[in-house]
């Protein structure tokens, strides 16, 4: 890797490891609520379908936490090697808050999950609820924490700068600062349609294998419901963080619009090919005075552009292209979820054969669209912050360590090469699960598949058999 400095590396370094890692978390938080839904639904029918579902998804959701474990320790283990003066300067914040998260949610997840795999024939079926309860519980309170962190990271508040290091003078501002409420729906409402697709897509999968049971079709259309509510609730949060970014963090926005000069009536940039020598976007596709209007609510609006912060706001290319792709997968969202809802319609008579194998082909395509926004959406934020790494207080380069580049240089290609694998092993492993389902379920059709089966508990099972 010649011509990269030690300081690039480890970005990049740190970089592959917050991509790899959040893809996991952010299905772990959802898919634990799905989980809980499913056991309710049988709880409260007796119908088997709902437990074969749980008992399906459940198995993605532990390897999906452990893989989140995993590649959560290594981050950590960056904040030292990497990264020593960020712990130096506001260790005494994020420090508890990292504390706060292991042991207030992590350790609830973890012990709690136990109970969710392995437990079953041996507690009530209260209990395991309460434990797949207490397990979605904890994946959202870790979300909480480590969003909080990440929000104040953005827009610090809540603290003094005393001898060179930021000291607490209110956790309530340091947790609520101004980002925090707008990015922690944000990332919620992205999990959720992450999730969402999954289970849509696996369960299309399923489907065009001609596994056409009622745990299926419950798992799809419980995927596409999910997905066509969130999308738009999404939609209106974007917004809503958009214009709490143009407050808090203008520099960030411009990069993000493609503006490169303070004026009013601005326009949308549709298309355009950032040019930051020339500071103009190439070959610009754009709506005039649009970007006033939704950002300013007035057609003349005055929005602030990249000249107002000159070498202090973040390269602008892949700020921009990365909210446009974001933008554009959830576009592609709302079309997909609604149009399977209007196939799926409950008022439709026999709904469940109105699904088109096409449709059915692009829900499997879908699958994964949630991590190319999510990914897309993570650096909007995360390179939308440069050159700070706390706003304000902290820049990247004071907090970057003297490790020498042919370490980090190796490092970075040990974990470029387990991550690949181990993406294709995820992928791998949960289509495989779903190839190889074996159902108890009567196919549709038969009148028997939604026949309730009575909840039967473990003393009652060992009551039959004697």
């Amino acid at each position: 890797m010649d011509g990269f400095d030690a300081f690039l590396l480890a970005r990049i370094q740190f970089a592959a490891n917050i991509t790899f890692h959040i893809l996991f978390p952010t299905i772990s938080i959802s898919l634990a609520w799905v989980l809980l839904f499913f056991k309710l639904r049988f709880v409260r029918t007796g119908q088997q379908h709902w437990m074969d579902a749980y008992q399906f998804w459940v198995k993605i959701f532990a390897l999906t936490f452990a893989l989140g474990v995993v590649s959560g320790i290594t981050m950590s283990f960056q904040f030292g090697t990497n990264w020593p003066g960020y712990m130096e300067k506001v260790g005494n914040i994020a420090g508890p808050l990292l504390a706060y998260e292991v042991l207030t949610a992590f350790f609830l997840e973890a012990t709690m999950l136990g109970v969710m795999l392995f437990g079953r024939e041996r507690v009530s079926e209260t209990l395991h609820t309460v434990a797949t309860l207490l397990v979605a519980g904890g994946t959202t309170l870790s979300a909480f924490w480590i969003l909080a962190l990440n929000s104040w990271m953005q827009t610090p508040a809540g603290f003094e700068m005393i001898n060179g290091q930021a000291h607490v003078t209110s956790w309530f501002e340091v947790i609520f600062n101004p980002s925090f409420p707008y990015r922690l729906v944000h990332m919620l409402l992205a999990s959720g349609l992450t999730v969402a697709f999954l289970v849509a897509g696996i369960s299309a999968y399923r489907w065009l294998r001609q596994d056409r049971s009622a745990e299926v079709m419950a798992s799809l259309k419980t995927g596409v419901y999910m997905a066509a509510l969130l999308i738009p609730l999404q939609i209106i949060a974007g917004d809503l963080h958009g214009l709490n970014t143009m407050e808090h963090q203008p520099a960030k926005l411009a990069a993000m619009e493609g503006i490169w000069k303070t004026e009013k009536g601005v326009a949308a940039v549709l298309f355009g090919l950032p040019d930051e020598q020339a500071k103009e976007n190439r070959y610009e596709i754009a709506i005039p005075k649009l970007a006033s209007l939704y950002l300013t609510h007035s057609l003349d609006g005055e929005v602030k552009g990249l000249d107002q912060f000159e070498g202090k706001h973040p390269p602008v290319a892949p700020v921009f292209w990365a909210f446009r792709i974001m933008v554009g997968v959830g576009v592609l969202m709302l079309l997909v979820s609604w149009s399977t809802v209007w196939q799926l319609a409950p008022w439709k008579q026999d709904s469940e054969r109105n699904l088109r194998p096409w449709h059915a082909k692009l829900l499997v395509a879908m699958t994964f669209a949630g991590w190319v926004a999510l990914i897309a959406g993570w650096y909007v934020t995360e390179i939308g912050r440069q050159p700070w790494l706390v706003t304000g207080v902290l820049t990247a380069a004071e907090a970057a360590s003297s490790v020498p580049a042919p370490r980090i240089a190796l490092t970075l290609a040990l974990y470029l090469t387990l991550y690949a694998a181990l993406i294709v092993a995820y992928i791998s492993v949960v289509f495989y699960l779903a190839r190889h389902k074996k159902h108890a379920d009567k196919p549709l059709g038969t009148g028997l598949e939604d026949t309730p089966n009575p909840v039967t508990y473990p003393e009652q099972e060992g009551a039959h058999r004697a």
